[in-house]
């Protein structure tokens, strides 16, 4: 038995017997849900009833007659009262990876952090306890409900784990249990073991944490994960888990979905083929980046939705091109929370600014002026709170309203960033930050008060959390990047990104190309060819380039680099503003040139010379050939 020291105080926090008692918020101002008119409504100087894990009644006073004298009344003058915020895509177990990702990418993120090769590094004690902080870490930003798509499930062990910390969170987790082929634990496996872990309850004795699962959670809902939707529907694996859903009655059953270039599949048509889309069963497609209209419609019909984690796609760059169409079947979630933000607050800011952004654009780009704001900050609340419960089938989740559940949040009005607030719901959306949020309440229960977290024994947990990630952080830095030559699991070939440099000079971002240059591998020559297409500017008539960074077009035909012997680079000096060209007989010469940055202060290289060193490729010897396009500034 792993040790269980730190842990004792939680599990005997977390189950001890509640009693049910009856809670009055009193004196702030309250931004409830009006079932008739399906609006938020704002209630100012009102309060709210709270008996058990449900709100009895919402008044206009801050003291209602007939309050009964065992009551609790808790005096909110000042405060704003809102319902608890909902997210409906998070990877908790990541936890531990916390600041690791920070520049990095999908394809570099699915190489080096995702469940597709992070098992090695995780027992399920480091599991569990990166799980617990994770969730942790949520609540104190008035996360209450987590859709956790849990995809750590390599082994039953690593899968109970993940589950018994959700439990013991306190939070309300819908824990998506993955469906994934792993060596030794096969679907048909993990099918068994999740159909033991519905029926079962095995509650260990106070303190101990055996991974066995713990089903006595009320807060913690079995839901399913599967990303094999694409493909033949009949496949067994896809069959088992539809019957799953099916037979069970599952809650919740959740998908990644991201398509363009990435061709990820899991796609709305292709769990409606599976039978499973529409059926009683709330599903969520998690990005749904690249959704089409047909697609769209699809979702519309069946009343499922999508979760958009916007930071997440704009970070690591699958992006939502479509999202901002399909807001009405829309919800938001947080994603892989070590690399950026962990609260639903951040994303539905950033959500509101990037729609603002894309639909003012749209009208600009016709050159008129807009007469209005396309997205309000209702809708951004709406979008973080009762989209997320409708989104998991929910409408008691996200809204306060009588007969909903309790989970709320308290934000100090009286705070630097929300004194003189006038508009609660901007002052939430656009000013608030999560140190502006005093209390948490989850199922009528405190789970952060007065700024801090309800949890006896965090610091034993905090602790231990570090021990876990130090050592699984160390590991990985001294893990290889992922190769990113080629293509991204065989599909469409990867390509550069223009890199931002904020200071003058030489500076971090001057994009480096690395290639393989070895006499067998004349693919990379049409590789380079192919990551610098369009770097030169702009193709005009006659085939001709024309340069955007000077003030009269510099034309340069394209004919004239076509020279057999020789490969020609254009570099523009930023100091003359002249452009000189450059003849290399030899790939030496071509070395020298390429590293030296004084030569590439702003150098363009026509892509259509790239094709002469096909026949330098055969004589070069070294195994890697730097070759830095210091393109400072350039415009593609």
């Amino acid at each position: 038995m792993r040790s269980t020291i730190p842990y004792i105080a939680v599990a005997l926090f977390q189950h001890a017997a509640v009693i049910i008692c009856a809670k009055l918020l009193a004196g702030g101002t309250i931004i409830a849900f009006d079932n008739e008119t399906q609006l938020l409504r704002v209630i100012r100087n009102g309060s709210l009833l709270i008996e058990g894990d449900r709100i009895v009644s919402i008044s206009d006073v801050a003291l209602p007659e007939g309050i009964s004298a065992d009551v609790e009344v808790l005096n909110y003058t000042d405060k704003i009262i809102t319902p608890g915020f909902i997210d409906t895509h998070r990877h908790g177990w990541q936890t531990v990876f916390k600041t690791l990702g920070s520049n990095t990418t999908l394809a570099e993120y699915y190489g080096r952090y995702s469940a597709n090769v992070a098992q090695p590094l995780f027992t399920p004690d480091d599991l569990y306890i990166s799980q617990l902080a994770g969730i942790y870490e949520a609540l104190n930003a008035g996360v209450t409900t987590i859709l956790d798509h849990a995809h750590h499930t390599w082994t039953r062990e690593h899968a109970t784990a993940g589950l018994n910390a959700s439990i013991d969170s306190g939070a309300r987790v819908f824990f998506a249990y993955t469906f994934q082929n792993v060596p030794g634990f096969s679907i048909q496996d993990q099918v068994l073991h999740w159909r033991e872990i519905a029926t079962d309850c095995c509650e260990p004795a106070a303190g101990a944490r055996e991974h066995v699962p713990r089903t006595s959670g009320k807060l913690t809902t079995l839901a399913i994960a599967y990303d094999g939707w694409t493909g033949d529907p009949r496949n067994p694996d896809t069959v088992a888990v539809v019957n799953l859903a099916l037979e069970s009655k599952v809650e919740v059953l959740t998908t990644h979905h991201v398509e363009g270039p990435w061709l990820l599949g899991n796609t709305p048509e292709d769990l409606h083929r599976a039978g499973i889309l529409n059926t009683s069963i709330p599903i969520v497609v998690s990005h749904a980046s690249f959704l089409t209209a047909r697609e769209a419609q699809l979702l519309r019909q069946t009343n499922q939705h999508i979760s958009i984690t916007a930071e997440s796609e704009m970070h690591y760059g699958h992006l939502h091109p479509t999202s901002h169409l399909i807001l009405d079947q829309a919800s938001l979630g947080v994603d892989t929370h070590f690399t950026f933000s962990t609260d639903i607050l951040t994303q539905a800011r950033i959500w509101l600014q990037t729609t603002r952004y894309r639909l003012y654009e749209n009208t600009m780009d016709r050159w008129q002026i807009p007469a209005n704001n396309p997205m309000s900050v209702n809708q951004a609340f709406l979008l973080a709170t009762r989209n997320g419960g409708l989104a998991v089938g929910r409408p008691d989740l996200g809204v306060i309203m009588p007969n909903a559940k309790a989970d709320i949040l308290v934000w100090d009005g009286r705070s630097p960033a929300l004194l003189g607030w006038a508009d609660p719901i901007a002052a939430i959306i656009l000013h608030a930050s999560v140190g502006d949020i005093k209390d948490v309440l989850v199922d009528g229960e405190f789970k952060k008060r007065d700024g801090k977290l309800v949890v006896e024994g965090y610091a034993g947990v905090q602790d231990h959390f570090l021990q876990s990630a130090r050592r699984i952080q160390e590991r990985l830095k001294e893990t290889a990047l992922p190769s990113r030559g080629g293509s991204f699991l065989g599909g469409y070939p990867y390509g550069p990104v223009p890199q931002v440099d904020v200071q003058r000079g030489e500076g971090t971002g001057r994009d480096v190309l690395q290639f393989a240059f070895r006499p067998q591998m004349k693919r990379a020559i049409k590789d380079l060819e192919n990551r610098l297409q369009g770097y030169a500017g702009i193709q005009g008539p006659d085939d001709t380039v024309q340069d955007e960074g000077t003030t009269e077009n510099s034309t340069f035909l394209a004919g004239d680099a076509r020279r057999a012997g020789g490969i020609e680079i254009w570099d523009h000096s930023a100091d003359t503003d002249v452009y000189s060209d450059h003849e290399f007989d030899s790939n030496s010469d071509l070395e020298s040139f390429l590293t030296d940055d004084e030569n590439l202060d702003a150098a363009m290289v026509i892509p259509e010379t790239l094709r002469d060193m096909r026949c330098y490729v055969d004589s070069v010897e070294r195994e890697i050939l730097p070759l830095y396009n210091g393109f400072n500034g350039y415009r593609n």
